[in-house]
This record gives C-alpha cells, sequence and structure tokens, in this order.
C-alpha cells in the first residue's frame, strides 16, 4: 500500500534522528517537515535531497534530482523504494559530561594528584547530511545517549590539555571555572563541526582532587580559621581523646583516662594562654607540686622536713619568673630574661 503523509514527532525528547523506511512512498504523496527538523532522502543508497521546514510534495519540481533516477511510468503515480532521515535540529540541552576515571594532573602544590571533573553541555545539530552520513550511518533511530558518550570523551581530553597549560594547583581551580568553560568550549568546536554538531552551552560543574586532598584543604582552612596553629593542634588532640572514650572495652576506658587527663590539661591550656595575651609573651608554666627527694611523697609550703620519712628538705636551687616563666636562681631578685621583680 503506498504512504500518502511522510511525518515524524518526537515523543520522548531525545531522538535526533528517525528514519521512515517505507516500500512504497507514493511520488506525487506529501512530506510534512516542521520548524526544529530537517529531512533527507535516500534512494538506493544515495541522498537525493534535503527538505526544510513545511508541506513538501513529492514530485520532480521540488526534487530535481529525483528526476534523472526513477522511472516514471504511470504519469508518475508509480511507487517507488526509499528511505526518509528526519533530523531534529534542537538545541538538546543538560547533555552531562564527566571523568569516567580519575585523571593525573602536577600540582605545585601538591605534586602529581588525580582529578574528577563533572559539568554539562548543549549541543545542536548544524549539518545534517553530514551528520547522518558520519555518524548516524544506517541506523534506525539515533538518540542523545549515543553520541554523548562520544562527545564526552573530546571533552575530557581537551579540558585535560587546558588544565596542564594553564592551571598550576587546584588551589586556584574554583576562580578559573567559567574560563576554562569557554576555553573548553572553543576548543572542541572544531571536533565537533567535523561531524555536522555545535556546542551552544558548556558548563564546569566541579573539578575536585581525591578525598585525602580534599581534607587537607579543609584542615588548612581549619586551621587558618583558628589562627594559633599550637592551640589548634591542642583542641585537635583533646577531640581525639574525646572519640577515645566513646568506644567500647579497654580501648574506650584508656581513651576515659586519657580524656580526664585532657579535661585536666585544657583548663591549663586556656588560663596559659590567657596569662600569654595579658603579659604579651608566654605564660609561666604551672609549678609542679614540690617532692621528697627520698620517698616522693608530696611535701607541704614551706616544709623543712618530709612528713613521710622525715629526710631534711633541702632548698631549691632555681625557680621560674613569675612574669615571663624563665628559669632564675632561688635567691635572684629580678628576673635576667625580662627584669620582673621576683619575690622573696
Amino acid at each position: 500500500m503506498a504512504i500518502d503523509v511522510v511525518e515524524w514527532t518526537d515523543e520522548l525528547g531525545d531522538e535526533i534522528v528517525h528514519r521512515y523506511r517505507s516500500d512504497e512512498i507514493r511520488l506525487g504523496g506529501q512530506c510534512i517537515v516542521r520548524e526544529s527538523q530537517s529531512a533527507i532522502f535516500f534512494r538506493d543508497g544515495k541522498a537525493l535531497d534535503l527538505l526544510g521546514p513545511g508541506r513538501h510534495t513529492l514530485t520532480t519540481q521540488n526534487l530535481p534530482l529525483l528526476a534523472g533516477l526513477i522511472n516514471l511510468p504511470f504519469g508518475g503515480k508509480s511507487p517507488f523504494k526509499a528511505e526518509v532521515y528526519f533530523v531534529s535540529n534542537k538545541v538538546f540541552t543538560s547533555l552531562k559530561w564527566g571523568t569516567r576515571e580519575p585523571v593525573w594532573f602536577r600540582d605545585t602544590e601538591f605534586q602529581m594528584i588525580q582529578l574528577r571533573a563533572f559539568g554539562s553541555f548543549s549541543m545542536q545539530v548544524t549539518d545534517p547530511g553530514l551528520f547522518v552520513n558520519s555518524i548516524v550511518g544506517t541506523e534506525g533511530r539515533f538518540t542523545t545517549s549515543e553520541v554523548q558518550d562520544f562527545l564526552r570523551s573530546v571533552i575530557v581530553a581537551r579540558l585535560n590539555d587546558l588544565l596542564g597549560e594553564n592551571v598550576d594547583t587546584v588551589l586556584n581551580l574554583p576562580r578559573l571555572y567559567d574560563e576554562l568553560a569557554g576555553a573548553v568550549k572553543g576548543r572542541v568546536a572544531g571536533d565537533f563541526a567535523q561531524y555536522g554538531i555545535a556546542t551552544r552551552d558548556f558548563l564546569i560543574e566541579s573539578i575536585t582532587p581525591p578525598e585525602e586532598i580534599q581534607q587537607t584543604l579543609r584542615e588548612r582552612a581549619s586551621m587558618h580559621a583558628v589562627g594559633d596553629v599550637d592551640q589548634y593542634m591542642k583542641f585537635k588532640a583533646a577531640s581525639a581523646m574525646e572519640e577515645a572514650a566513646k568506644q567500647p572495652g579497654q580501648g574506650g576506658a584508656m581513651g576515659m583516662g586519657m580524656a580526664a587527663g585532657m579535661g585536666m590539661m585544657i583548663p591549663n591550656m586556656m588560663q596559659q594562654t590567657l596569662s600569654q595575651k595579658q603579659s604579651g609573651g608566654p605564660a609561666a608554666p604551672a609549678t609542679a607540686a614540690a617532692q621528697c627527694a627520698k620517698c616522693s611523697a608530696a611535701l607541704a609550703a614551706g616544709a623543712k622536713f618530709c612528713a613521710e620519712c622525715g629526710q631534711k628538705v633541702e632548698a631549691p636551687t632555681q625557680r621560674h619568673c613569675t612574669e615571663c616563666g624563665a628559669v632564675v636562681a632561688a635567691a635572684a631578685k629580678f628576673c635576667a630574661e625580662c627584669g620582673a621583680k621576683q619575690g622573696a
């Protein structure tokens, strides 16, 4: 049965090319091509003509190339075998690209590291005949998912080149996203054009290093926010003890003991920090309780003999400055470091 009207609509919105194959397309019938489409007619494997939007009657007047190829018995009404490829000319948006595997990058801060990159782009068929002959071939249905893998590999290859040429460290990447996206779009233009495709939009959503590098960057930011590296490390140690205390079993008991010790140390740390800020220098270290030289028992302040073993307590020969914490002779009246007057 001869077909009088040939047309195609894309219900899913992802078809780029749809082949309409019939053993009987009647010469004199109608071909409807919409505004967002082009139609290419083939006979015996050869493209005969390209039709733009509108209603076309299949006659020798609007398809002049048919005249020398088709035998027209019966007053031009004889059916003939043919194929028609409808090509969508719309812009296909929200197509995704990304690295399947991490790519190596020479970083001035972190040496050789691996990066993952992701983004989106939009494409449009600008030369239907070239696209069908070079990409689609004889497939009856061609969707964005089929061409997307090929385009993704081209994009990633060009991005790798640009990263090596223009970026020295991943620390500078966020401010370069727009510039890199524009450069990638320009680089792939020639690659896509040879297949009848153009890139309309190109976006870089993220370029990320491995998790261990990200952790290092987060710690750097935290240390910068804290300002005092020494205090930050003490805080990290206290946090680690707290986490250990939460563990069950013997490890948890040890963690609780260590956390308790840290809990006693933290007030001293805070006191030293406050003292340092007020005096402009490091805080004097906390003075440990005096011990008996013989039995190590704690000695009462001012004691001349040990209450446990009766050992005579020798007078100390050194002590710490009450202002800066420097070691001074026990009999010194002034500190040799800061000049502060010492108590009796």
